[in-house]
């Protein structure tokens, strides 16, 4: 088609497009096609603001190392990983779910470890915090053999693979649970973090004035074939920012019950706290996600 004006421009795209053989890519593009160009239309778009756009783009791919993921923190900080996490899971969105972002800071290669073990593998300050969790499908029978990815940030803010003064895998683990669909293990309670705000994100998030904190949570992740892989983070109540997430993260179903508890206990001095954790698993597939990040940053 020979473009005559700015309105036949969609229309040879979409006609091009139109021609794509498979058909849930087809339909994707021409929906993209439509709302992008549309998108366009609606901001008057200029010649100088699509150039900015398109240097925001190759930053977010620039500034993605193996340690970081700028595109996967960029995504959470538009709100669309929890918008595409809430469709798709909880009856393709009908119903409250357990589900929730993956984040950018999983590593899959987490060591295995067994129930009762400790997630701690270097000198980590904090509060003690004991785990239980229990797996079940929806008819409340338990899930045995489940693989369960555990981890989470330390006290400070920092996951293992942004702090070379953490010990390799430290906060990080793998369970496997017990014919009851149970395992527990012991950590140190998160603390909420700024995510990194030294790239595009941060420019996102200064534009906008908001703050760049995340709430305490632990993440988690179920495997069993049989079943949709669940990915989740348990909230901490008791934070500051559990209702202004930068990531838009946390949904009621994912504040958990964490129990302080002002007398010391086996391993643990006081203040330390608990939490009784129950998972409950949708049928469907069992995928393992592709990790955001595959090394540990540099001394």
């Amino acid at each position: 088609m020979i473009i005559e004006n700015q309105a036949n421009v969609t229309d040879a795209v979409i006609e091009a497009f139109g021609h794509t053989e498979d058909p849930r890519l087809r339909e994707i593009l021409l929906a993209l096609v439509r709302h992008l160009h549309g998108f366009v239309r609606e901001v008057r778009l200029s010649e100088r603001e699509f150039q900015d756009a398109a240097r925001i783009i190759a930053a977010l791919g620039q500034k993605t190392t193996p340690s970081h993921n700028e595109v996967v923190l960029m995504a959470g900080s538009l709100g669309v990983s929890a918008l595409v996490c809430l469709l798709n899971n909880g009856d393709h969105g009908q119903t409250e779910t357990q589900a929730n972002l993956l984040g950018p800071f999983w590593r899959d290669d987490q060591p295995i470890c067994a129930s009762g073990d400790t997630l701690v593998r270097s000198a980590t300050p904090g509060a003690g915090l004991a785990v239980n969790v229990s797996v079940t499908d929806r008819d409340g029978r338990p899930v045995a053999g489940a693989e369960v990815d555990v981890w989470h940030s330390s006290p400070e803010g920092l996951y293992e693979n942004q702090d070379p003064a953490q010990a390799e895998m430290n906060l990080r683990g793998r369970f496997l649970t017990d014919a009851a669909g149970r395992f527990h293990f012991r950590s140190v309670k998160p603390a909420g973090y700024p995510i990194p705000i030294d790239g595009p994100v941060g420019d996102l998030v200064r534009a906008t004035r908001r703050h760049h904190y995340r709430p305490a949570h632990l993440h988690f992740m179920i495997y069993k074939p049989g079943f949709k892989t669940m990915i989740s983070q348990i909230y901490s109540p008791d934070d500051e920012h559990l209702d202004s997430d930068v990531q838009f993260g946390v949904t009621r179903a994912l504040i958990g019950d964490y129990r302080r508890h002002d007398e010391p206990s086996t391993g643990f001095a006081a203040p330390w706290y608990s939490l009784d954790q129950r998972f409950v698993l949708e049928a469907g597939e069992a995928r393992r996600p592709v990790a955001p990040i595959r090394a540990k940053a540099a001394v």
